[in-house]
């Protein structure tokens, strides 16, 4: 039987993916490492989930390896649905040159539930690249259906939710570039680093359920 589209763009990412990778770096076999997030308004702890979302998951390290994240911007903050950022200088609020974009890898079984972490992009399926989202509510709407693509979740909030919760509570509007949704104080990420598999203990997240909306937001 002929190889579908979607399974041969999968594995010609995963080939490609894995030419691009550093020599000693984490595979999906290994433990799912963990980053600190150092912001201007405290820390938390994201496990990347590569056991799952193994391109996803090398796609993001790949960046916090590289420093690409230090000084950049949460510019984008929707009470009860997300926190997202990872993109924009916070210096300039200019848009950083990311890497290729990566497979949508929406379809590894991991939910946009609360505390889940996930890969932005933009209308096309497979156009999420360096931004990252962090889900403040369950986002059932955000997981992919059999008519449509959803949106890759590679990761949870292990420590420091209520960080989260804070950033998520930020007055926002018009600032700079951004037309809705900014925070008017800039909330900046000062650094990621990897720390050793386990370093962080994962608290228990209780759901909180999606609000009613008449629209499907969206990270992007």
């Amino acid at each position: 039987m002929p190889t579908q589209p979607a399974a041969r763009i999968a594995l010609f990412a995963t080939l490609l993916l894995a030419l691009l990778l550093p020599c000693g770096a984490p595979r999906a076999e290994e433990p799912n490492p963990q980053v600190k997030v150092t912001t201007n308004l405290g820390e938390f702890v994201i496990e990347v989930r590569q056991d799952r979302a193994p391109l996803t998951a090398a796609n993001f390290l790949r960046y916090v390896r590289e420093g690409f994240y230090s000084g950049t911007l949460i510019h984008r903050v929707v009470a009860n649905f997300v926190i997202q950022g990872g993109g924009h200088d916070a210096t300039t609020y200019a848009l950083k040159t990311p890497h290729e974009s990566v497979f949508n890898e929406s379809g590894d079984g991991l939910q946009n539930k609360r505390g889940a972490v996930g890969l932005a992009r933009g209308e096309a399926p497979h156009s999420g690249n360096a931004q990252f989202y962090v889900n403040l509510v369950d986002n059932p709407d955000l997981d992919p259906v059999p008519t449509r693509w959803g949106y890759a979740v590679f990761g949870r909030i292990v420590q420091g939710m209520d960080v989260i919760e804070k950033i998520g509570e930020a007055a926002t509007g018009s600032f700079g570039p951004f037309k809705s949704d900014a925070p008017l104080k800039p909330i900046v990420i000062e650094r990621m680093e990897i720390l050793a598999p386990g370093a962080a203990t994962a608290p228990v997240v209780t759901p909180v359920p999606p609000p009613r909306q008449d629209t499907i937001l969206s990270p992007k």
